[in-house]
């Protein structure tokens, strides 16, 4: 079964895109997806097979996770995540560990961003302790960091956003671009919410919040309001 996957994801290969995915992705030296491999399939493509495999048992999405390209990581992650929303609970949570066993192939920010917050967050809602987004976030792991802050959307679209400022707060120091727009996208969900919540956080943290973060956490702000925060 992996192979005609895998042979029919190659089918779909785009030589136009896939040098522009690499660029856009930052594979090249010392970047942050240095040596990944792209294929050039788009989103909506990748998206098209995982639906076709999408009762593929763990064990041959753990296959494609491992896998050397970018797109067929996706495609697994894509397949994980609609396992996810059909499966009773005691499946989700098997799905849920089977993601947190297997976050070092979860490597690039839309391979997070399209995964995270589906499994671990949602997962996570039902669990009374969230110290899982700690240790993630203490992680040496970009991407691990990055899955901890991304996770806190599924508690955000609950209107729950203590994890969010939280794991923000952590972050607040952070010396990474990624990890500065992740979390300035997560702190703009929450003022979404509940904009006194996010004025207050901002108002404590400002002082301390990397450019990036700030500029993002305030995208949805009336003009005056943004101007007030960037001008301090």
């Amino acid at each position: 079964m992996i192979t005609k996957i895998l042979k029919e994801i190659e089918s779909k290969k785009n030589k136009k895109k896939d040098k522009t995915l690499s660029r856009f992705f930052k594979t090249g030296k010392g970047e942050y997806g240095e040596g990944d491999i792209f294929w050039g399939l788009t989103v909506p493509v990748s998206r098209q097979i995982a639906l076709k495999h999408k009762d593929l048992p763990l064990s041959d999405v753990n296959l494609l996770l491992k896998n050397k390209v970018h797109e067929v990581r996706l495609i697994g992650l894509l397949v994980l995540v609609d396992k996810y929303k059909r499966s009773s609970f005691s499946e989700k949570e098997k799905i849920a560990k089977f993601y947190l066993k297997n976050t070092k192939y979860v490597n690039n920010w839309d391979l997070v961003d399209l995964s995270s917050h589906y499994i671990l967050g949602d997962y996570l809602l039902s669990q009374p302790k969230k110290d899982i987004l700690v240790q993630l976030a203490k992680s040496k792991n970009l991407w691990e960091q990055r899955i901890a802050i991304v996770s806190t959307y599924a508690f955000i679209r609950r209107e729950k956003l203590d994890e969010t400022f939280k794991i923000a707060k952590m972050f607040l120091g952070h010396d990474h671009d990624l990890i500065h727009k992740a979390t300035g996208w997560m702190l703009r969900e929450a003022g979404k919410k509940d904009e006194k919540a996010l004025r207050k956080f901002l108002d404590a943290n400002l002082s301390k919040m990397p450019r990036t973060m700030l500029r993002y956490a305030i995208e949805k702000f009336g003009e005056d309001i943004r101007m007030e925060y960037l001008k301090k």
